[in-house]
């Protein structure tokens, strides 16, 4: 392979690592908007946390648990021990000039290191909405550190680190299940452990708890979408341009399908024009592809994201009935969906098996939420992870944190200083 075409593919796959970075930026503010003032700074706080958290556990436990190489059991656990590293033979050579010595030429070990470490913090950034407004800050970050580190590289590994999964035939392209059902899973487990907000259920019914800034959400949900396009072009593993360029298309389609599905659904459903379920369902579109996103026709992808984004109004209703509080829909939008999107791989692309994709999606949700509901009562039982009602009602920002997102007084135009 030529240096220059090693050096490009290189930079495309830094780039795509960048803009999943940005998908952080996407997270943070879709988050805020959608819980209500007092908690602004809680939720903003945590997202920080999260990528820090994320690159950290990953680099020293999750990438050796995620690609153990041929150290595995079964293919269902292995561990290829702490850090990563550029292994001897690829440097030496890289400095020969040999640069298909890793990975066939796509990319260095740091490069594959670095675009992974972003998936793993993205796992964990969207337990962070459902459970929003009533956990404890400590208790979710030893979560999240946790998760990060031991169960979202174990089920990565079944298919990414070419464990059981990988040799059944499953697919997963760049994570619908390995990452967002993964992470929806853990949330549901989270919120059944952690209960609803308080007054949200009640015998007179369900009481709506709207965000406090749709523009927010708003511009959250398109950084995300912008984002994805690393998410999934960067999931090529190249900057092979039929490939590349084929997987926008894909990914722009299921958006789109998705958020015109998402409104005529919502809409018959509350008679209403619900941005929220636009926005989710932009979201769930975007989800619901990313498995088959390389696999499955333009017009497949259409039919993909049409129905990620019926289904979004539905879930959401669903949780409501069955009690379950998720500030942001990260349990409709990534665990319903990424399941939803994860099977269709077996109904739209023709090699691939309905069955194995049905056996692996399961088998990873399952292993994720039994994980988290385990690692959340325990939490549970001994740190505690709830705040107590007077801090529920006086918001997080101020129990956590002593600070408001938005001051009260009004500020020198100039200086800032506050104006009496």
């Amino acid at each position: 392979m030529s240096l220059e075409l090693f050096t490009v593919n290189n930079l495309w796959l830094l780039v795509a690592t960048c803009l999943v970075f940005i998908m952080h930026l996407g997270f943070s503010m879709l988050e805020a908007g959608f819980v209500r003032k007092k908690n602004t700074v809680n939720i903003l706080f945590k997202n920080a946390m999260i990528i820090a958290i994320g690159l950290l556990t990953y680099f020293f436990v999750g990438w050796g648990l995620m690609y153990p190489g041929d150290d595995f059991a079964g293919g269902f656990f292995g561990f290829a021990g702490f850090g990563a590293s550029m292994p001897a033979e690829v440097a030496e050579a890289y400095a020969a000039g040999q640069y298909d010595a890793y990975a066939d030429g796509g990319y260095t070990p740091w490069t594959d290191f670095i675009f992974q470490a972003m998936f793993a913090a993205t796992c964990a950034t969207i337990v962070s909405g459902a459970v929003a407004e009533r956990i404890k800050l400590g208790a979710f970050l030893i979560f999240a550190a946790i998760f990060v580190a031991i169960a979202y590289p174990i089920t990565g590994m079944w298919q990414w680190g070419g464990g059981w999964l990988a040799e059944n035939g499953f697919h997963d392209f760049a994570g619908s299940t390995l990452v967002h059902a993964v992470g929806g899973a853990a949330a549901l487990a989270a919120v059944m452990v952690l209960g609803a907000r308080k007054g949200k259920y009640s015998e007179k019914g369900i009481k709506p708890i709207p965000g406090h800034s749709m523009p927010l959400a708003a511009m959250g949900v398109f950084l995300l979408w912008f984002g994805w396009y690393g998410f999934n072009g960067g999931s090529v593993l190249s900057a092979d341009a039929v490939g590349v360029s084929f997987v926008f298309v894909t990914t722009s389609l299921a958006a789109a399908a998705g958020a015109v599905f998402a409104f005529i659904v919502s809409y018959a459903i509350s008679k209403t024009h619900d941005l929220s379920m636009v926005l989710n369902g932009i979201l769930g579109g975007l989800v619901g592809i990313t498995a088959g996103a390389d696999v499955v026709s333009p017009m497949a992808a259409l039919a993909i994201g049409a129905i990620a984004g019926a289904i979004i109004p539905l879930s959401v209703v669903m949780f409501d009935k069955i009690k379950i509080d998720d500030p942001v829909g990260a349990t409709s939008v990534h665990l319903v969906c990424g399941i939803w999107g994860t099977l269709a791989v077996g109904i739209f692309a023709a090699d691939k098996s309905f069955m194995w994709q049905a056996i692996g999606c399961f088998s990873i949700i399952a292993f994720s939420f039994v994980f988290s509901y385990a690692l959340m009562y325990a939490l549970k039982v001994t740190i505690g992870i709830r705040v107590s009602e007077e801090e529920e009602i006086k918001g997080l920002d101020i129990s956590e944190h002593e600070m408001e997102a938005y001051q009260e007084k009004e500020s020198s135009p100039v200086f800032g200083y506050a104006v009496e």
